[in-house]
């Protein structure tokens, strides 16, 4: 980040009555912040009031531009809400040039150049936080015009399924910036200092194996061997005694081409053909395919985030001025046993600064989508 450029950053959380959501979180942001955009999540029990909200956000801040949208749930410091009606709300000073709003759109190849192609190319975004909308027919696809219409490394996650309008972006003053289906988000210049991390709620408990026959999602043959034998040597005698636990606890991962982390992402297991000595699991795939299966495991997935802070520590110049959390609806409290976890280890590695986020249908980190994992991006 330049030496010049210091952004400040605010947070804020409130829980209970819609009406009042908003009003309790400007009661805890200062007034002089000069904040220029906004960020703001609600849980689904305060989606219908998610307009409201931000207009009288926006009053309260002089902030125009808000991106954000309704979570399966959200978090904010040591506060994590599912059911209960609760808002978020991060703002930032950034430079009016060092970033660009685009709202939902389920064409953001053509869209984004058609709105934004003079700062595109004079500004070449770095990191792009952006918002799925999950009932999207080509959301692979929106994701990947996304990535390569902004040229910037993306990181969110899509957002409630339940909900009219659930994505926003944009000038909130204008209907157009709370909208549904697609991907709506904000991009950032290089100027704005950030450092992001992924960590994975699922560890691999066997090999990486070659996919040898499939058709779709069916898989067939694994490693010259029937699929399903392969599968239940990796998973194990007890598993295998008792299939109806598999939901839930195992799962298909697929590694990631041309990366040296490790990198896989995490499908669900659909079912099992004993007598075809089949698998088949929540994506396609194809011959030549490589393929580990995964248990969801708690203790490996607080390993897994310890080492992505670590790692994340390392990099960081200094203590980070904020930051957003989009975890998958799987991890929380329905994977730790408690709330707050992964924001209480957040706040022990990196210390105490404004951070706020959401519980996704799937997350997003450069441009691919994920499950069972976490997202940290951190302004430095």
């Amino acid at each position: 980040m330049s030496s010049h450029l210091v952004p400040k950053f605010s947070s804020a959380f409130a829980k209970g009555d819609p009406a009042t959501l908003a009003a309790r979180c400007l009661s805890q942001m200062p007034g002089d912040t000069l904040a220029t955009v906004g960020v703001v999540y609600v849980s689904e029990a305060a989606a219908a009031a998610l307009p409201d909200i931000v207009r009288e956000l926006s009053e309260g801040t002089g902030i125009a531009d808000w991106v954000g949208g309704v979570g399966l749930g959200i978090c904010a410091g040591a506060n994590e809400v599912y059911e209960a009606s609760a808002a978020a709300v991060l703002t930032a000073s950034l430079p009016a040039d060092a970033f660009r709003l685009f709202a939902a759109s389920n064409d953001p190849g053509a869209e984004l150049p058609r709105h934004h192609s003079e700062w595109l190319e004079r500004v070449s975004p770095s990191l792009a936080l952006v918002h799925g909308d999950a009932r999207c027919d080509n959301l692979m696809r929106v994701m990947a015009d996304t990535a390569a219409a902004s040229g910037a490394f993306l990181v969110g996650g899509l957002v409630s399924h339940r909900c009219e309008a659930p994505l926003l972006a944009g000038d909130v003053a204008n209907e157009t910036a709370f909208g549904r289906s697609g991907m709506s988000g904000l991009m950032l210049s290089p100027e704005i200092g950030v450092a992001t991390g992924l960590t994975q709620g699922c560890v691999p408990i066997g090999p990486v194996h070659r996919i040898d026959e499939a058709r779709e999602n069916i898989i067939m043959e694994i490693d010259g061997r029937p699929a399903l034998n392969v599968f239940y040597d990796d998973i194990g005698p007890e598993l295998v005694s008792d299939p109806r636990r598999l939901g839930g606890i195992i799962f298909a991962g697929l590694p990631v081409a041309g990366t040296d982390t490790g990198d896989y992402l995490v499908r669900n297991l659909m079912a099992i053909d004993p007598r075809q000595g089949w698998v088949v699991i929540g994506a396609e795939v194809s011959a030549g395919d490589p393929i580990v299966f995964c248990r969801r495991d708690p203790e490996s997935a607080r390993a897994d985030m310890d080492r992505m802070l670590k790692q994340l520590s390392a990099r960081l110049p200094g203590p980070p001025r904020a930051g957003i959390y989009v975890s998958c609806i799987a991890r929380g409290a329905s994977l730790f046993g408690e709330p707050g976890v992964e924001t209480g280890m957040i706040r022990e590695a990196l210390g105490d600064f404004p951070l706020i986020g959401f519980f996704a249908n799937g997350e997003i980190s450069r441009d691919r989508l994920y499950g069972h994992t976490g997202v940290l991006t951190l302004f430095t």
